[in-house]
């Protein structure tokens, strides 16, 4: 006599096989002990099992040992009978023959009810490629670091010979008038110069600013103060990073108004200090440069703009920021100060 309740068909699992069967990428349906249940068509093809290898199969054993992974068989175990799924395991696909293949798989535990018991689905993306085109992605930035590096050293060496050439010219020239001009463009040269040497020492994209002002004051001190007992100059700064080209156009600045406190603040051997000083605040930034000089001419109507002035207001134009100049009583201090809109 028949049975009154024939057993249902459990339209979990053959939902499960049905998706597998039809996966694009490879798939593999396994129990609890990593028993092969279903291979994906993609799966067959992409590691070259054939049918009759997959049945009853534990992973572990397919083909020559390829799968056989202690932490791989660890992790399947612990997603079928543990809290959560396997996600992003990367391994090394090795098969005798062939190249060494990249692959990431992804397991969970498929929740159908437990007429079957444990079904975990495995899912396989092969990066091989991938990470073969970041490799070269990185090989080639790299290259490209050394040759900027390189045509800024060139750069950097070349203005310092044009700067040398200029001050020879001031030497020789007869006019007080050209010989100051002259000068003038010497100083000019040597600022972007220093600019210049200290971005060839640093990496390209973003750079860290304590280090880069320091090095880059630490770089006009050396050529423009005479007796560092004399004249000492000082840098301060946050832990800000900056993009290069601001962090070009924040040199530039720097340089202008330490050369000019050079050339204007300590008069006739005059003892004093230069502090150079950034921080970052609230989605804005200070650049401030003071000295303890003999300060701002008086009457103001003294104070007449030269062309370090204009570059430093054009530059502080492109970063949005504006410029203002106080007593420092004694001395002078120029802040550069950008605001964000809100």
């Amino acid at each position: 006599m028949g049975s009154l309740n024939p057993p249902v068909p459990d339209v979990g699992l053959s939902l499960a096989l049905s998706l597998i069967s039809s996966s694009v990428a490879p798939a593999l349906l396994l129990d609890g002990d990593s028993v092969i249940v279903a291979a994906s068509q993609s799966f067959r093809e992409a590691f070259e099992v054939g049918p009759e290898a997959i049945p009853g199969c534990r992973l572990a054993d397919l083909g020559s040992g390829e799968w056989k992974s202690p932490q791989l068989s660890t992790l399947l175990k612990t997603t079928a009978f543990g809290d959560g799924p396997t996600q992003a395991y990367e391994m090394d696909f090795r098969r005798a023959g062939f190249e060494t293949r990249r692959l990431i798989l992804n397991a969970r535990r498929l929740h159908y009810g437990d007429g079957q018991g444990v079904r975990l689905l495995l899912s396989i993306d092969d990066v091989t490629a991938a990470r073969a085109g970041d490799r070269q992605k990185d090989a080639l930035i790299r290259d490209k670091a050394v040759l900027v590096q390189e045509v800024q050293h060139r750069v950097a060496n070349s203005l310092q010979i044009i700067a040398s050439v200029l001050l020879q010219g001031a030497r020789q020239v007869q006019s007080d008038e050209s010989r100051v001009h002259l000068r003038d463009a010497h100083q000019r040269i040597l600022s972007v110069a220093a600019v210049q040497q200290q971005l060839a020492t640093s990496t390209l994209g973003d750079v860290g600013l304590r280090a880069y002002i320091t090095d880059l004051c630490r770089s006009i001190g050396d050529s423009m103060i005479r007796d560092h007992d004399l004249i000492s100059l000082e840098v301060t700064a946050d832990d800000s990073i900056a993009p290069a080209n601001k962090s070009v156009s924040l040199g530039l600045i720097v340089t202008e108004l330490v050369i000019n406190t050079l050339k204007h603040a300590f008069p006739e051997q005059r003892p004093g200090r230069i502090e150079v000083d950034y921080r970052a605040h609230g989605g804005g930034w200070t650049l401030t440069v003071r000295d303890d000089g003999i300060g701002m001419p008086k009457p103001p109507a003294r104070l007449k703009p030269g062309l370090g002035t204009g570059i430093v207001e054009a530059l502080a134009g492109q970063l949005g920021a504006v410029i203002k100049i106080t007593d420092a009583r004694p001395g002078t201090r120029v802040a550069v100060v950008c605001i964000p809109v809100s």
